[in-house]
């Protein structure tokens, strides 16, 4: 039995966790590495583009400067990130030069999501790249961002920039064989999952290796859902498994397989969704609320209650009903200030346009 997929691959994101990229002594696998190169580099070949999404930096930093526990100072993690990043670099551009191709450095920061102008420009650099034939291998800019090294993972950036470049497949590489659960105590492997329920949710796990990796399984299912919402399936496998990329294009059913939506939200929404950070939050009352959910409409001012932040026009926001519950985001047309000054509420132009609003499934 061979993995289906949905389509052709003609375009991969690689997504490799710092447990596979670091030994024991937090230096590089650089054999484990070199098989992943070379066969980034065979499907090259063979016509298939690739993107890298590699951590690592701040756990190769650790093993440059001989630490063994990570730090918890923001400095620090950001200094140890700068000096990871040039050991991840030079050791991926020589294996990239052995296997004959070439290799770019993309360093991104959420804001790169979160601007529609850069995310535009993001993906046609990135484009530009793999039309180039190389291979850009991006990381998190650990160096200047600090709400990755807080609270981030890379999971989910990988799942941002597989919807970002339109990719055909999200393959995450783990130090587990993919989603399980456990049957008479065995550790039973999913080899395929059509939908993401609570029950799946809840076989989900936080990574144990704290001083190694962020995230565990539980970011990895959050980063699939982002990709599935783009029509992106996904792969989730472990990096231990030989020739693990290879086999996957060639549709052998390894690891876990997660299909893709039927109906893809368009790239405008998806953003709003995944991409953006909401600079403000809008209360509405329960007329506005139903007009919203069930009337499909656009958001007017006599149905807001009250709002916070700093927002401007444009700027993407949570709505929520009087319970503080999420029920929307969306592109609002005022800025804070405005709203402090109108008066007159009715004959205005809508707050958020329906076409720029996004409401929560629950």
């Amino acid at each position: 039995m061979s993995q289906r997929f949905p389509r052709q691959i003609k375009r991969v994101v690689v997504k490799v966790g710092s447990g596979i990229i670091a030994n024991y002594r937090l230096k590089p696998r650089t054999a484990k590495l070199q098989s992943l190169v070379q066969q980034m580099a065979l499907a090259r070949q063979k016509g298939i583009e690739v993107v890298f999404v590699s951590s690592g930096a701040i756990v190769l930093g650790m093993g440059e400067m001989g630490l063994k526990v990570r730090p918890t100072e923001l400095s620090d993690l950001q200094a140890l990130a700068a000096i990871g990043q040039a050991v991840l670099m030079d050791t991926y551009s020589e294996l990239f030069r052995k296997a004959k191709s070439k290799c770019a450095q993309v360093l991104l920061t959420w804001d790169d999501f979160d601007e529609r102008k850069r995310y535009n420009n993001a993906r046609k650099t990135l484009r530009s790249l793999l039309d180039m034939g190389v291979v850009p291998v991006i990381n998190e800019n650990d160096t200047i961002s600090t709400e990755e090294i807080k609270f981030g993972d890379n999971d989910k950036l990988s799942a941002l920039v597989a919807s970002l470049i339109g990719a055909d497949l999200l393959l995450i590489l783990s130090d587990v064989e993919g989603l399980y659960r456990f049957e008479n105590g065995k550790k039973v492997v999913f080899k395929e999952v059509q939908e993401i329920t609570e029950e799946i949710e809840a076989l989900a796990f936080g990574t144990q290796k704290k001083q190694i990796s962020k995230g565990g399984m539980s970011a990895k299912l959050r980063a699939v859902k982002i990709a599935l919402q783009s029509k992106v399936p996904c792969v989730i496998a472990h990096g231990e498994t030989k020739d693990v990329l290879t086999r996957v294009l060639s549709g052998e059913p390894i690891g876990t397989f997660f299909l893709e939506k039927e109906e893809k939200m368009m790239s405008k929404k998806h953003w709003i969704s995944f991409s953006a950070r909401p600079k403000g939050v809008l209360v509405v009352d329960e007329g506005a609320e139903r007009a919203l959910l069930e009337g499909g409409k656009s958001l007017l001012l006599p149905g807001i209650v009250s709002w916070e932040g700093h927002f401007k026009a444009e700027d993407v926001v949570v709505i929520c009903n009087r319970q503080r519950q999420e029920i929307a985001r969306g592109i609002v047309g005022y800025s804070v200030d405005e709203l402090h000054k109108t008066v007159d509420r009715k004959g205005k132009r809508e707050v958020v346009h329906r076409d720029d609003l996004v409401l929560c499934k629950r």
